[in-house]
């Protein structure tokens, strides 16, 4: 599949990276890089998370009690954090799930409106 162009890329939406790590999570325990590397395979490169914004979602995730962190070794061979999801995260994922569903269908009934006529 051919690379989207710089212009093609997408902003994340104020509140989705926290539901796109958890979901990435549901998959089974990452490092941070990891986690970057799987959201932007998932989009087809059109999601790119930059470090300064995983880090701190990442550390407010596991504060919250979502994630849980263990040091372990990567695949090449550095030492690195992983991260899994918790039962609460799981909880959290579904209800982010539901609001994003919402969110969508909202949106998509607002795009999909007639002009209405001005008489």
């Amino acid at each position: 599949m051919a690379k989207p162009s710089d212009d093609r890329r997408l902003e994340l939406l104020q509140g989705t990276l926290d539901m796109l790590i958890l979901r990435t999570l549901q998959w089974g325990p990452r490092h941070g890089h990891g986690i970057g590397q799987t959201i932007r395979a998932q989009s087809d490169d059109l999601l790119r998370v930059e470090t300064g914004s995983l880090y701190p979602a990442l550390h407010r995730l596991e504060k919250r009690g979502w994630l849980k962190a263990e040091w372990g070794v990567s695949e090449a061979n550095q030492r690195a954090k992983y991260y899994r999801l918790t039962a609460t995260g799981k909880a959290q994922l579904s209800r982010e799930q539901d609001r994003w569903s919402l969110l969508v269908d909202a949106i998509g009934r607002v795009m999909n409106l007639a002009p209405q006529s001005k008489e």
